[in-house]
């Protein structure tokens, strides 16, 4: 819970930190020297990102430098926190199933679309709701087509939501407070001992 609850906070370089995929370098699958330059990468346009939000802006204001520091590092958190809520409730609430990597062998094209349907859950709220989501409050529909621009999702849901229903599959999806709070539950039960995916 507390590392979720960092993460939440920084999240933006959560995110980037995800993407070294460190598992795969000590399961000898990625070699260290690869991982380096990502990092070296990621240091760079961190390093960019920090400057300007937090030197150079409040700089140019002047004698508003503090108010501008205030504001920038206001909106960062806040757009992080937004960004971690919207994420994880669209992977991790009650009814979002988690597979195993021996579940991912020999994965037939049908069941890779099944795995992205069950794996995955959306958010309900109205087109403003879904516009400050960037769209990503449909989850389901964006991990079964990837390269379908987003502003179509909201257009193909109900047609995924009528295949789930003929086909008596789950289509999980709820308000934003309820999912979050099935993801807390979740990140909480894990955190314990005994927890269970």
């Amino acid at each position: 819970p507390l590392y979720n609850f960092l993460l939440s906070l920084f999240f933006e370089y959560g995110v980037a930190l995800h993407d070294l995929e460190v598992e795969k370098v000590v399961a000898g699958q990625k070699p260290l020297s690869r991982v380096w330059q990502q990092i070296k990468s990621i240091g760079r346009k961190t390093g960019r990102q920090i400057l300007k939000d937090y030197v150079a802006f409040p700089a140019l204001a002047g004698p508003f430098f503090l108010p501008v520091l205030a504001g920038n590092l206001t909106a960062n958190l806040v757009r992080n926190v937004w960004t971690h809520a919207v994420i994880f409730c669209g992977h991790f609430p009650t009814g979002a199933v988690q597979f195993t990597e021996e579940q991912l062998e020999d994965e037939s094209r049908g069941e890779w679309y099944v795995r992205q349907l069950l794996g995955s859950a959306n958010l309900d709220g109205g087109r403003y709701f879904h516009l400050m989501t960037g769209q990503l409050s449909f989850q389901i529909e964006h991990h079964l087509f990837p390269d379908l621009p987003s502003n179509r999702y909201a257009e193909i849901a109900p047609e995924v939501r009528e295949l789930c229903r003929e086909y008596g599959l789950e289509y999980t999806t709820g308000p934003l407070w309820k999912q979050y709070m099935q993801v807390l539950g979740t990140i909480n039960r894990l955190a314990l001992p005994n927890g269970k995916r």
